[in-house]
């Protein structure tokens, strides 16, 4: 189906438009937006603005790329790229609730929810199936795992891993247990992934070390205990680290 815009939207020339989006009034999609199909950009949303650089030059050819099914409500802000050819990635089926922000050349995995006034700086990661809670403000370059989730006006200065919940600043809490049954983990996935867990969290050391440690060792079949190790192997902010965790935080 063709896409419907809206009066008083703004398209501009150049901007690319899959099958069947909606661009309502007042929104604006600018000639550096690539939008798949089934795309909903609400009032007031600006979809390929300019970077928050202030070296940034204006002529520099970047875009933003949304995939399919994604939904961008009311205020939300999604900036481009500031190097030539470079994008800004949000993919498919996310949910950007009202006045969220990813600032230039961050990248969103699918199935991805950020809540209301949520704050991403430029360069930051988000894993697939991530949940970041509203006002939650998360520094330049960090990256958040899959499946993560993080509370509500958390304050996020370090990478996250995934499967976890993170609170208050750069705090996990534990596993996101009700994230993984509902993604369909296997009973065996979510055992490695306790045990993993409880590895790099509850043991004594260098996160990265602990995790290379326990990789090296074996032990762990699934490949989602295994990226959830390997996450460990890159990064430039740190790794943020176990705060109230308890066992029962893993065993539930």
């Amino acid at each position: 189906m063709p896409s419907v815009i809206h009066p008083e939207a703004i398209v501009e020339d150049g901007a690319q438009l899959g099958a069947d989006c909606e661009i309502m009034a007042r929104a604006v999609v600018t000639r550096h937006a690539v939008l798949g199909d089934r795309v909903v950009v609400h009032p007031g949303a600006v979809v390929g603005g300019d970077p928050q650089y202030m070296k940034f030059d204006r002529a520099v050819p970047s875009f933003v790329r949304v995939g399919a099914g994604t939904v961008v409500r009311e205020n939300v802000t999604l900036n481009r790229a500031i190097h030539a050819g470079a994008a800004t990635v949000v993919g498919a089926r996310c949910f950007l609730m009202a006045g969220s922000h990813a600032g230039h050349d961050c990248r969103l995995g699918d199935d991805v929810v950020l809540a209301n006034n949520v704050m991403l700086a430029g360069h930051v990661e988000v894993g697939d199936f991530t949940f970041i809670g509203g006002g939650a403000g998360i520094h330049q370059f960090c990256r958040i795992g899959e499946s993560a989730m993080v509370s509500g006006l958390s304050r996020i200065s370090r990478d996250l891993a995934p499967f976890t919940i993170t609170a208050e600043r750069d705090e996990v809490s534990g596993l996101n247990l009700v994230g993984l049954k509902r993604r369909g983990f296997s009973r065996e996935a979510i055992r490695e992934l306790k045990q993993a867990f409880r590895a790099v969290y509850f043991g004594l050391g260098n996160i990265r070390e602990l995790a290379a440690t326990a990789l090296a060792n074996g032990g762990y079949d699934t490949p989602e205990a295994r990226r959830f190790l390997e996450f460990f192997k890159d990064g430039r902010r740190g790794f943020a680290r176990a705060g109230r965790v308890t066992e029962t935080d893993t065993d539930a």
